[in-house]
């Protein structure tokens, strides 16, 4: 329980007080737990990831590019299951030294690429291929600056509002006001956005939608946190209208069950080799 009237010790030490699984999983020291090589498929690209809001960025991205009809772009997507500390192998360790999903290994080169944290991912593919973010200019800024919005902003939402609400141990109030607060604050920014604008960086869709969609996207569709009418996300119209409009895309729709394993059975997609492994799964959806 909490102790209102907690004082720091004047030196801080890790000692969890819960059984609380999301509040035990990091240790103050990175670096591999175990020995675990990484799975390696057919495809140029191999994805490490998890069906969370970071990892649906890089899936729809790969499902635009491949939608678009660029052969190259097929991938290989693994999961990591971070609730029993996959991310802390030996081998994802060495892709992404801070153990977090997605992880991703480029092999379309000379050699190898390691590239990890989701925007990097998404620039990186966005560049390699010429889609989805402007070459130049004004536009290619507003992209970034969107891009850059969702990374910066996202935690408040994720390991600030969602953490308290929906994972502590309790339900205090002064972290769930502060949190919910701001994220009040955030869906009020892009809903002044959105309303003179199709896509969150303009008129043109790009990554900064798809780095967005899956946190606030999800979040007013009523799938995040069971946080809808807390949050009364349903007054933000112009947020819920995009959200609508990214949602109807089939590279969303596709691209958001990959490396999922909860959920309904045509939602989870816990590995993805090829594009029949989508359609089987989309195809148990009651019509």
């Amino acid at each position: 329980m909490s102790d209102k009237h907690y004082v720091p010790p004047k030196i801080w030490s890790n000692e969890p007080s819960s059984g609380n699984q999301w509040a035990n999983i990091n240790r103050p020291e990175a670096g591999a737990r175990f020995e675990r090589a990484l799975p390696v498929g057919k495809h140029p690209f191999q994805l490490y990831s998890l069906a969370t809001p970071n990892g649906q960025k890089v899936t729809i991205l790969f499902e635009e590019l491949l939608a678009l009809g660029i052969k190259e772009a097929e991938y290989d997507a693994f999961l990591i299951n971070i609730g029993e500390s996959d991310q802390f192998s030996s081998g994802f360790v060495a892709v992404n030294p801070n153990s977090k999903i997605p992880a991703m290994v480029d092999n379309s080169g000379d050699e190898p690429v390691n590239v990890f944290e989701s925007a990097s991912i998404l620039v990186h593919l966005a560049e390699k291929f010429g889609q989805f973010l402007p070459a130049s200019g004004p536009a290619r800024t507003q992209t970034f600056n969107w891009l850059f919005w969702a990374q910066g902003s996202a935690p408040f939402l994720g390991g600030g509002f969602g953490h308290f609400y929906a994972y502590a141990d309790e339900k205090q109030e002064y972290p769930i006001n502060r949190f919910a607060m701001e994220v009040k604050r955030q869906l009020d920014v892009l809903d002044k956005q959105l309303a003179n604008n199709t896509y969150v960086a303009g008129e043109q869709y790009t990554i900064a939608d798809m780095a967005i969609w899956p946190w606030y996207g999800n979040l007013v569709l009523g799938r995040a946190y069971d946080a809808a009418e807390f949050l009364q996300v349903h007054t933000y119209q112009h947020v819920v209208r995009w959200a609508h409009q990214i949602e109807a895309r089939p590279a969303v729709q596709r691209g958001r069950i990959v490396n999922r394993g909860t959920g309904e059975p045509w939602e989870q997609l816990p590995e993805r080799h090829s594009a029949a492994d989508i359609d089987r799964v989309l195809a148990l959806k009651p019509n």
